[in-house]
C-alpha cells in the first residue's frame, strides 16, 4: 500500500492517532476531505484504549473507544499508517505542506494475518510487555493487545533470534523478514499535531522507591490491572502475587513539583486516583484504599460529587507529603509523610502503592518543522497563538494543536479540542482551496 502512496496528496495530514488525533480525523472524514493518520505505536487508539474506565460516569473506556477505532479504520477518506513517524514537515506556500514518512517495517503482512496467534505460541523468546506495562512478559512476535487496530502481530526485531519458528508456524504466510523501512514524501494542505503527552518517570523521584521495591507501581499499571484486557484475573501485588489489603495512592507524583522539571498540575492525577480507588472497593470490598493528597482538585462538571462519592464509599484521604517510602522484610511498605491538618510526622505501613503520575509534553513535534519554528509555550507544551479565540491556532499558519499536546486536559477536553482543531484545519482548507 505505501508503495502506492509515494508521491501522494492528501487534505490533511493528523499526527497522532490517540483519541484527540482520531477524531480530529474523522471530523475531516466526514465532510469529505482525504486524511492521512500517522501513528507511532503499533494500534491507533492511544492511551484511552489501555484504560479501565472513565471518570466521573465510569463508563467503559474500552466501550467508548473501540467503536470508534473501528470506525476510523474502515472510513474510505483515512489512510492509516502505524508503526510510523513523521520525519520532517515543509511549509512551502499556504495551503501546501510536503512531509517525509518514515514506515518502520513490522515484519508481517498486515492484509494476510488473520490474529490466529500460532505464532506467538511457537515463539520462544519472552520479553517484557510494554502495552501491560511491564506487569508480564510477551513473545517477540505478538499482538499488541486483545483489541488493537489493526489486530495483528507485529514482530520486535530487536528482541527476535530469527529461529523462524514464526514462519514455519503462520497458516497464511503473513511473516515476511524481507520488510525495510520506507521513506515517503507526501504532499498536504494542512496538519494537525495531536502527539498526546508523555508520563512522568518516577524514576526520577528515588525516595518513593520505585524499580527498587516491587510493590510500588504507577498509576498506569494500576490500570490495566483493572481493565478489561487485565494482565491477572484480579489486582495483584507484583512482588509475590498476593491480593492487597491495605493500599496507597500517592498524589502529585512528578507534578507540582519543580525540583523535577513539572511545576504545572497535570489536571487528571486526582480524579483518575479516585476513579481506580472507587474501582478497588469494587473488586476488593475487604482492602483499605488511602489517598495522600495535597490538595485535591476536583474542578470538572461532576468531579465534585465523585470525590464526594468515593469519601462515601470509605475511601480515606490524608492530607500530607510523602517524605519516604521504605520497604519491609515481607514486601509491605512504610511511607513516612507529613499529616499536614495536626503537623506532625507520622508512619503507616501499606502492602502496595501506586503513584499517581503526572503528565509531561511531548516536545517531538516541534523537531517536525525545520523552515518554520513551532513554538512552546513555558511548559513545553505546543504553543496556542489565541487561546480563548481560537485554542487550536499554532505559531505556524495551517497548523494546529488538538489533545494534550498543546496542556494536560481529560478525555472529554481532549475531544471537544479535536472538534476544535478539525474545524479549524476546514475553514483553512475552504478559504485558501
Amino acid at each position: 500500500m505505501s508503495g502506492q502512496l509515494k508521491g501522494s496528496s492528501f487534505d490533511a495530514l493528523v499526527v497522532g492517532g490517540g483519541i484527540a488525533g482520531g477524531e480530529a480525523a474523522l471530523n475531516l472524514a466526514n465532510n469529505g476531505f482525504k486524511v492521512l493518520l500517522i501513528e507511532k505505536e503499533l494500534s491507533i487508539g492511544g492511551k484511552m484504549i489501555l484504560l479501565s474506565k472513565v471518570f466521573p460516569t465510569l463508563d467503559c473506556a474500552a466501550c467508548i473507544t473501540t467503536p470508534k477505532v473501528s470506525e476510523i479504520s474502515r472510513h474510505a477518506n483515512i489512510t492509516i499508517f502505524t508503526s510510523s513517524e513523521v520525519g520532517k514537515i515543509n511549509k512551502i506556500s499556504e495551503n501546501n505542506f510536503e512531509a517525509t514518512i518514515i514506515k518502520k517495517p513490522r515484519y508481517v503482512v498486515v492484509e494476510d494475518c488473520t490474529a490466529c496467534q500460532l505464532c506467538e505460541k511457537a515463539c520462544p523468546v519472552n520479553v517484557r510487555d510494554q502495552y501491560q506495562f511491564d506487569l508480564v512478559g510477551r513473545k517477540a512476535v505478538f499482538i499488541p493487545f486483545s483489541i488493537a487496530s489493526p489486530k495483528a502481530a507485529a514482530i520486535d526485531i530487536e528482541n527476535c533470534v530469527l529461529c523462524g519458528a514464526c514462519e514455519k508456524a503462520c497458516p497464511t504466510n503473513c511473516i515476511d523478514f524481507t520488510q525495510e523501512t520506507e521513506e515517503l514524501q507526501i504532499n498536504i494542505k494542512t496538519v494537525i499535531l495531536a502527539t498526546g503527552f508523555k508520563l512522568f518517570d518516577p524514576l526520577m523521584i528515588p525516595r518513593y522507591g520505585y524499580g527498587l521495591y516491587k510493590n510500588v507501581i504507577t498509576a498506569m499499571q494500576m490500570e490495566r490491572e483493572l481493565a478489561p484486557t487485565r494482565p491477572f484475573n484480579t489486582v495483584l501485588r507484583p512482588g509475590d502475587g498476593k491480593v492487597p489489603d491495605k493500599i496507597a495512592y500517592v498524589l502529585c507524583a512528578g507534578s507540582r513539583d519543580a525540583s523535577v522539571g513539572n511545576p504545572i498540575c497535570s489536571q487528571i492525577c486526582c480524579m483518575y486516583s479516585i476513579k481506580q480507588s472507587q474501582l478497588l472497593m469494587g473488586a476488593l470490598p475487604m482492602a483499605d484504599v488511602t489517598i495522600y493528597y495535597i490538595n485535591i482538585r476536583s474542578f470538572g462538571k461532576g468531579f465534585e460529587e465523585f470525590y464526594q462519592q468515593a469519601k462515601g464509599m470509605g475511601v480515606n484521604f490524608v492530607k500530607g507529603k510523602i517524605g519516604k517510602i521504605s520497604e519491609k522484610e515481607n514486601g509491605n511498605l512504610m511511607l513516612r509523610y507529613e499529616d499536614i491538618n495536626e503537623g506532625v510526622v507520622k508512619e503507616t505501613e501499606h502492602d502496595m502503592v501506586i503513584l499517581s503520575v503526572g503528565v509531561l509534553p511531548n516536545q517531538d513535534a516541534a523537531k517536525l518543522f525545520k523552515a518554520d519554528e513551532l513554538k512552546l509555550d513555558p511548559y513545553k507544551f505546543i504553543y496556542q497563538a489565541e487561546s480563548l479565540e481560537s485554542p487550536s491556532r499554532t505559531s505556524i499558519d495551517g497548523v494546529f494543536v488538538a489533545g494534550t499536546a498543546s496542556g494536560p486536559m481529560d478525555i472529554p477536553d481532549s475531544i471537544l479540542s479535536a472538534g476544535s482543531a478539525s474545524s479549524e484545519a476546514i475553514s483553512y482548507l475552504i478559504q485558501n482551496k
